[in-house]
């Protein structure tokens, strides 16, 4: 991911091996990281298990909220393509149990792989 997508918030698929070591301490023995999504520093993450949704807050960056959700859980999601003049898109994702779904803008280029990773896992 090139500087300028970064500051652009344009989220774009990373390399496994270069999260690898960030993630081990929260990802199971029995679990792998398939593919990952970053976001200027968030990352959607999806496992063989389960979607991470990792939100770095504050000015450092110290402070990390994961959001893991296992696919069994998701009962449906949801996404809105950007259009002309709208330069993001929209990622609902509804969990079991909840009756409002966790809300996620994206930039139109990385929506279709999230998409398209998201059903992949869900159905498999």
């Amino acid at each position: 991911m090139g500087l300028l997508d970064g500051l652009l918030g344009n989220a774009s698929e990373i390399d496994i091996s270069e999260i690898a070591d960030e993630l081990a301490p929260i990802i199971a023995e029995t679990e792998s990281i398939q593919q990952a999504f970053k976001e200027i520093r968030d990352m959607y993450v999806f496992t063989n298990k389960r979607l991470i949704l990792i939100d770095k807050q504050g000015m450092t960056g110290r402070k990390v909220d994961y959001h893991s959700i296992p696919y069994r859980a998701i009962t449906q999601f949801k996404v809105e393509t950007a259009g002309h003049f709208d330069l993001d898109a929209e990622l609902k994702i509804w969990i079991s149990g909840q009756s409002n779904p966790i809300e996620k803008e994206l930039k139109k280029d990385t929506v279709v792989g999230i998409q398209q990773t998201l059903a992949a896992q869900m159905f498999a």
